[in-house]
């Protein structure tokens, strides 16, 4: 409503009772000239099927800008409350997983990130991951680190995941991170067609773990 008020007084469009009028009657239903401009009379009034046709094309862009403008989904794993990383990002609490456990493992020190604060929780053992979105396009970037001291180098702990038909098979975290505590994200362009973002995880070695997904829309 703002933005449309704002587009009014631009564009001298006509009140939300003229535009009624004029959407029941045709655009030749608006007679009197507009009286929201200050410079009314220094001015040529705009006609009536162009006012129409103006506020036609200004609410279909601010449809456009508001689809557009759709936020990215963050979700730090293995925690109960929103979180806002080093650099000012919020982060949704654990959340859309089915089964598993998580854990929170406090003030430790994770390295290849400029956030890592976002890898010191998890969850692990989870089997998949679901997420109502609109149909389209998304960038999805999975964090993870390897910070439980029980699994450590690479081969310990192995698993396969799979984002909306992408496959990553035999996914070692330490291999991938170049050692353990040490941070490493995994991106992957997707499009949902039914709704919902699924991603599946699958044990080999040890249980699958992640500590923080993101759902971008594409631009």
């Amino acid at each position: 409503m703002l933005m449309y008020a704002l587009f009014r007084v631009q564009l001298r469009l006509p009140s939300a009772k003229s535009w009624l009028a004029c959407s029941r009657r045709g655009p030749y239903a608006l007679r009197r000239p507009d009286r929201f401009h200050p410079n009314l009379k220094k001015q040529k009034p705009m006609s009536s099927r162009l006012r129409c046709l103006s506020l036609v094309t200004v609410l279909a862009l601010t449809a456009a800008t508001l689809a557009s403008a759709a936020e990215a989904i963050r979700i730090r794993a293995g925690t109960t409350a929103k979180h806002t990383d080093e650099n000012g990002v919020v982060w949704l609490a654990d959340q859309g997983f089915d089964g598993g456990d998580t854990i929170d493992r406090g003030d430790i020190k994770v390295g290849n990130t400029k956030t890592p604060s976002i890898y010191t929780a998890e969850r692990y053992s989870m089997t998949s991951f679901k997420q109502t979105v609109p149909n389209g396009k998304y960038t999805v970037k999975l964090h993870f680190a390897e910070t439980y001291e029980g699994i450590g180098g690479v081969g310990n702990r192995v698993f396969t995941f799979n984002v909306e038909g992408h496959e990553f098979k035999n996914f070692d975290v330490t291999a991938k991170a170049g050692g353990d505590m040490k941070a490493y994200v995994e991106t992957v362009e997707v499009e949902v067609k039914d709704g919902k973002l699924d991603i599946t995880f699958t044990a080999q070695v040890e249980n699958p773990q992640i500590n923080a997904l993101e759902i971008i829309p594409a631009a």
